[in-house]
């Protein structure tokens, strides 16, 4: 199974990346959107687990105990090289915490930790094919007037399968665990 640690969002957020996303969407954009259902923060990816390695990573997530994590949407923004149009997360002092322990945790369990500085963000569209920057282009001037949104307060966060489908991934949630019980 290809698994992935995260925190979902909550309702208004959703509401608010859904109103911001169909302001931004056009045909013929040359982006694939994602679903709502679909958008989370990831803490970790952990990619294709052994059913062994499973039992040690619910285990390890388990024992984490931190507060809830203020989460802050700051605005649009976008990873040219790689095609991605993002709704951009505030790296508060909790939030990094947890990344940094789920990391830690997700290491005791015989994953690498990323040696790439943690940016969170929420994935909205993808380019598809080749001249991936191209589609995002005409999105920039239009994102960067993206109005602000409002702040929520996550008490939790998610085990996900990735689930390939003939319309990109579906995520299925295999645990969920508290933040501040």
């Amino acid at each position: 199974m290809r698994l992935f640690v995260g925190i979902p969002l909550a309702a208004t957020a959703v509401c608010e990346l859904t109103a911001a996303s169909a302001r931004l969407r056009s045909d013929g954009d040359g982006l694939r959107w994602s679903k709502p259902e679909s958008w989370h923060i990831t803490l970790q990816f952990l990619g294709n687990t052994e059913p062994e390695r499973y039992e040690c990573v619910v285990a390890r997530l388990g024992e984490l105990r931190l507060p809830p994590v203020p989460i802050w949407l700051e605005g649009l923004g976008s990873f040219d090289r790689a095609g991605v149009l993002f709704a951009e997360v505030r790296p508060t002092p909790e939030l990094l915490l947890l990344q940094r322990r789920v990391n830690q945790a997700m290491e005791a369990c015989g994953f690498p930790v990323d040696a790439r500085p943690y940016q969170p963000h929420i994935t909205l569209a993808r380019s598809k094919g080749k001249g991936r920057a191209q589609g995002l282009s005409a999105l920039k001037t239009r994102a960067h007037a993206a109005p602000g949104f409002t702040q929520f307060v996550a008490g939790e966060f998610l085990l996900y399968e990735s689930v390939p489908g003939l319309s990109g991934s579906d995520y299925a949630v295999r645990a969920r665990f508290s933040l501040g019980g």
